[in-house]
């Protein structure tokens, strides 16, 4: 991310230069750069901190939550499908909404009880292997651990803003509560409003920016265009994360349909589009 980082930094405005002034000192900005007594060393520094400074502060536009909670469950599988799938694989990554950089990890297998012995389609789809679920949580004991997580981590803090990011709305719409039914276990509310990126892809290819369209930079809005012109050619990401990387220019990050490495793509994606000015909003509907 150093290009776009060192692209964005070089487009000052005088908004950005206002709030650097609040922050850093108006000395700063004065014709002469910094007060007398500096030193010649002294105003390099100021002026490379300066520049990180300005980085952080251009990286993003204020986002609606405080965090993302970037999900990807892996489940029984196999042609043709099993019933009921259970889930195997359950990471969240939480990202902080003011730098979308990742903050603390949640990630365990499962012990799927059903069909406990996994399908060789399914090892080599997800790369996990019998060993990885055997004696591991059951899901009940899994939803546990990860309330005890989203509690250690202010989560549960009613003025704390969080919403989870699937790509896809199978992860939180049919996978947990279906299995969750199917058990008798309770879906917690949090569970129950996401963002899925297909949407968000959707929307930045072929709808309004977060920031409002009348608000973006000329050759960003060609960028976009450009990119929706490909994508209604047929380039729409029919493979999931892996068109949606190649759309965006970015490197595929581990193997596809390990949910740890999917999560970790999502939220590559969202940093990306976050530089580009994307607001994220919920996209599920209340059920």
């Amino acid at each position: 991310m150093l290009a776009p980082l060192q692209t964005g930094a070089a487009r000052f405005s005088s908004y950005l230069l206002s709030r650097a002034r609040k922050v850093l000192g108006s000395h700063l900005f004065s014709p002469c750069g910094v007060p007398e007594f500096c030193s010649i060393s002294t105003r390099k520094l100021a002026a490379h901190s300066f520049g990180a400074s300005m980085a952080a502060m251009m990286s993003f536009p204020p986002q609606r939550y405080h965090y993302f909670l970037v999900l990807d469950f892996e489940a029984t599988c196999d042609k043709p499908q099993i019933h009921p799938q259970e889930i195997i694989e359950f990471p969240i990554l939480k990202l902080n909404g003011r730098t979308m950089e990742i903050e603390s990890t949640f990630h365990m297998y499962v012990q799927p009880v059903v069909h406990p012995q996994l399908t060789p389609f399914c090892t080599e789809l997800t790369g996990i292997i019998q060993a990885m679920v055997d004696g591991q949580p059951s899901l009940q004991q899994v939803l546990e651990r990860v309330d005890e997580w989203m509690a250690k981590e202010g989560l549960l803090d009613p003025n704390v803003k969080s919403i989870f990011v699937t790509c896809g709305d199978w992860d939180l719409k049919v996978m947990l509560p279906g299995q969750c039914q199917y058990l008798g276990l309770p879906v917690a509310d949090y569970f129950k409003q996401w963002i899925n990126l297909k949407k968000v892809i959707l929307d930045v290819y072929t709808g309004p920016c977060g920031c409002g369209s009348d608000q973006r930079p000329l050759a960003q809005e060609k960028e976009l265009q450009s990119q929706a012109y490909s994508f209604a050619m047929g380039c729409w990401p029919k493979n999931g994360l892996l068109d949606m990387n190649k759309g965006l220019s970015l490197q595929h990050i581990g193997r596809p349909h390990s949910g740890i490495d999917d999560c970790k793509n999502i939220a590559n994606i969202m940093k990306t589009l976050a530089y580009r000015g994307f607001i994220f909003k919920q996209t599920s509907k209340p059920f």
